[in-house]
């Protein structure tokens, strides 16, 4: 009778001991969850991350600057559209909370992934993509121009959004931020350089 409890307790033990080990493995190895997909990523084969942006993308170009190409990957799963806002971060106009903003487009496409050299400068585009009004008051494109000195850091932000932003083209950037905010889903951002 004892032998029998015996070999009952190690019988219970060891089953026990392996439901533990199943348990662990489960949560560390077998089926382990597949890892987070990689951030939105934005890039220009024209200058890196953190370099000088050629003088051709510039209001120092003759005859007049172009916009440089852009190319993003690792586009979010649900991403519906993309909003485009180039700005410089050293100026703040009347002592304000905004920078200088050359730059501003939303809607383009999900399945876009990238901006071509020397965008026209109109307020949609034939692929929807809807360009607003820069510092300047132009639609599209205005190239770095910061005063003789320092280098100023021209910000290129890329939003993934899960929607579509019904706003016309003479929307402002607080408008187009209002509208964006709780639909992004993936953001990158590159930056470049430019003195004169």
């Amino acid at each position: 009778m004892r032998t029998a409890i015996a070999r009952w307790l190690v019988r219970l033990t060891f089953l026990s001991l392996a439901g533990i080990g199943a348990a662990a493995g489960q949560q560390t190895g077998g089926t382990q969850a597949s890892p987070p997909p990689p951030p939105l990523r934005l890039t220009s084969p024209v200058f890196t991350d953190g370099s000088t942006i050629p003088v051709k993308f510039t209001c120092s170009a003759q005859p007049a600057a172009v916009s440089p190409e852009l190319n993003w990957s690792d586009v979010p799963k649900g991403t519906v559209s993309f909003t485009l806002i180039v700005h410089d971060l050293e100026p703040h106009p009347n002592k304000g909370s905004e920078d200088v903003l050359h730059w501003i487009a939303w809607n383009i496409p999900a399945d876009a992934t990238r901006l071509p050299e020397g965008v026209p400068a109109t307020a949609d585009l034939p692929d929807g993509t809807r360009q607003g009004k820069n510092i300047r008051g132009d639609i599209g494109f205005r190239g770095p121009c910061p005063p003789p000195g320092i280098p100023h850091h021209y910000t290129f932000e890329l939003y993934a959004l899960d929607t579509k932003l019904d706003l016309p083209a003479t929307a402002k950037r607080a408008e187009v931020l209002s509208a964006m905010d709780g639909h992004i889903i993936g953001h990158a951002v590159l930056i470049g350089l430019f003195h004169r």
